[in-house]
């Protein structure tokens, strides 16, 4: 009996202590681990995730954007200068033409026999010049033969004068001689008067022929009006009419642009008419091309707002040297401004305040610069830099940071300096790395 008693006390004992050592190994773990993990934490708190941005030049705002319409920097509409029927259309919309090119022709019938009956009328009036002209030269003619005429009565009353005084002529021989010079100096004059009053006929002819030249060369004039040529340059935006149609004057056949610039106009505020200058570059934006920025220039201000917004049309011109941009396209021009670019950086790269006092304000304006470190990691140094201007976000750097350095722009927690920092996966990285 006594031994079957201390057999089940020394179980009681085995059982008792198998129970202690399981309790002890389960209290021993949880130990190990949380040793492990406060290891891991105090090695993670020494590196603070940041993000790392690249110090570059900018604006703290983007100047104001206007919008317009694209326009060929010329445009011209061809119209019918004469009636007539439409015998062919050589171009269409689209077509590129050359100044001087036929784009359209008219029946020109009725426009040439106007021309012929005019270059008729115009031989009939050189005729009766080419008449008047021999008149003349018949009535000089006569002045010739009246001057001999008279000349030889002169000379025949000087002899008869002489031979009535020596007596050798009776004095009514003598008279008649005086008589028939003066007829022929009478004779003479009447000669010399016909030949200016044919001379007046000749003048009078050639006013004719003169004025029937003008109406000759109106009609032939009036004839080309037949053939439409291209005044310019261009590609045609619009066929207005057909072959066969009938047009009067002043009908609009095709519409011309010159596509080798660009004009966009918008309309700018009084306030700000101050920045804007003749000749000054803009940036134009077309949403037909959006990942293309184009430069122009500011080509005319007009000097008269509205009265009613009071806004002033400012018309840009921007090269198509290739001719890709059209009309009717929607433009977002911004005016460039001469602005001083400074640093720009975010508000978040400013360190939150670290110490109390008089030098809070320094704090404030305190960053953090990458100094060294790999890909992934990297030291960070404390550095003072005077602010200027904030707005959206970001802030100007006057002082304290250069373009092209590395900088926090975000931090995951407190920075002090010479702290290591880990570089996220938004970090910037310098340039060839």
């Amino acid at each position: 009996m006594f031994r079957i008693q201390s057999k089940g006390s020394f179980f009681k004992v085995l059982f008792s202590l198998g129970v202690i050592a399981t309790l002890t190994s389960c209290n021993t773990l949880p130990s190990d681990e949380a040793s492990a993990q406060q290891r891991q934490s105090g090695e993670n708190s020494q590196t603070t995730p940041v993000d790392v941005a690249i110090a570059q030049n900018g604006r703290l705002t983007e100047p104001p954007e206007y919008t317009g319409t694209t326009a060929p920097a010329r445009e011209v509409s061809l119209r019918s200068q004469v009636t007539g029927q439409v015998l062919n259309v050589t171009v269409d919309i689209g077509d590129r033409v050359n100044q001087g090119q036929t784009v359209a022709r008219l029946d020109d019938a009725l426009l040439v026999s106007a021309v012929n009956q005019a270059e008729a009328e115009l031989a009939g009036l050189r005729a009766a010049v080419a008449r008047a002209q021999n008149q003349v030269s018949n009535a000089q003619a006569q002045v010739e033969r009246s001057r001999l005429e008279l000349q030889q009565a002169q000379a025949d009353l000087v002899r008869q004068q002489r031979l009535l005084q020596e007596g050798a002529v009776p004095a009514q021989q003598a008279e008649q001689a005086r008589t028939e010079a003066q007829t022929a100096a009478q004779i003479l004059r009447a000669a010399q008067e016909q030949v200016r009053t044919e001379q007046q006929a000749v003048a009078a002819a050639q006013s004719q022929v003169t004025a029937q030249q003008a109406v000759v060369a109106q009609a032939r004039r009036q004839q080309s009006y037949a053939r439409l040529t291209a005044p310019i340059a261009g590609r045609v935006m619009q066929r207005l009419t057909e072959v066969g149609n009938f047009v009067q004057p002043n009908t609009e056949i095709v519409r011309i642009g010159d596509f080798s610039r660009i004009q966009v106009n918008v309309e700018v505020s009084e306030l700000e008419l101050a920045s804007i200058r003749q000749g000054q570059n803009v940036t134009v934006r077309l949403d037909a091309f959006p990942e293309e920025n184009f430069t122009g220039q500011v080509s005319r201000i007009s000097p008269a707002a509205d009265q009613t917004a009071r806004l002033i049309p400012i018309q840009v011109v921007i090269p198509n040297n290739n001719g890709q941009i059209g009309s009717g396209l929607l433009a977002r021009v911004q005016f460039e401004t001469e602005a001083i670019q400074r640093v720009v950086i975010p508000q978040t790269a400013l360190s939150p305040n670290t110490a109390q006092g008089s030098r809070q304000q320094e704090q404030e304006n305190t960053i953090f610069v990458v100094s060294e470190g790999t890909a992934t990691e990297g030291t960070v140094t404390a550095r003072s830099v005077n602010i200027g201007e904030s707005a959206n976000g970001q802030v100007e750097i006057l002082s304290g940071l250069q373009p092209g350095e590395r900088f926090v722009a975000r931090s995951g927690g407190t920075l002090t300096d010479g702290a290591t920092v880990r570089f996220s996966i938004l970090s910037e990285s310098p340039q060839g790395s």
